[in-house]
């Protein structure tokens, strides 16, 4: 039999879910930037002061959304990792990109939140880092799988970029050669840059077959960072 407090966490469960769908559907309608606690709840047919219980200010609501839309992300990517489990590592690379590339095209408003323009007025705190590095660790995984096994195709980097080379290792994968550390912060940056283009129409009238741009161009970042 069900406890008072398992019913009300489950009651708050359901209430927080609902106001969370109805912020993303304001989202879809109005942008980031114009997200409302009032707009919330007067959808969810709510007063205002019941909804501050579940979410006290806009950002706390803006950081609640951001989490989950890294983490969705973040599953999405570590699902096609291991889906691809036992290929070869670009293969493996490979697969999680187009998977980064089909979350986005799925829920396009989602990844604005988190890949588009900065939300002005909100800084994104401390608490959204590990949903954020989600996708990150999974490529570094790869890359570090092949560096143990059978190998990276070390990329080089300038003598003058040597010791921000080494910054990178240290704080992003110590474990790894600084070359590949740079050459692995270009190509995660690259990755969504690819996305973004096309989710944000910068590929209209320039590149028509994106699937096969998009995985033609993946595998080149796998080759950069050394994979082979």
């Amino acid at each position: 039999m069900s406890t008072p407090q398992g019913a009300r966490a489950r009651a708050r469960a359901e209430v927080t879910a609902a106001i969370k769908e109805a912020a993303r559907r304001q989202l879809a309608d109005e942008g980031a930037a114009k997200l409302s606690l009032r707009a919330v709840a007067r959808e969810l047919g709510m007063v205002s002061s019941a909804l501050y219980r579940y979410f006290p200010s806009r950002d706390e609501l803006l950081t609640a959304l951001i989490i989950d839309a890294y983490d969705s992300l973040g599953e999405n990517a570590e699902r096609a990792r291991d889906a691809a489990h036992g290929a070869a590592p670009v293969a493996r690379w490979t697969a999680v990109c187009e998977a980064v590339r089909g979350w986005a095209l799925a829920h396009p408003h989602e990844y604005a939140l988190i890949y588009g323009s900065p939300v002005p007025g909100y800084a994104a705190p401390e608490t959204t880092v590990p949903a954020a590095s989600r996708v990150g660790l999974v490529l570094i995984g790869i890359i570090r799988a092949a560096h143990e096994g059978p190998g990276l195709a070390g990329p080089t980097v300038p003598a003058s970029l040597r010791p921000e080379a080494e910054r990178m290792a240290a704080d992003l994968a110590p474990d790894l050669p600084p070359e590949v550390a740079v050459a692995m912060v270009a190509a995660w940056s690259q990755l969504f840059g690819l996305v973004s283009f096309e989710l944000f129409g910068q590929f209209r009238n320039v590149v028509e077959d994106r699937e096969g741009f998009f995985r033609h161009t993946v595998t080149q970042l796998a080759h950069g960072v050394g994979l082979r």
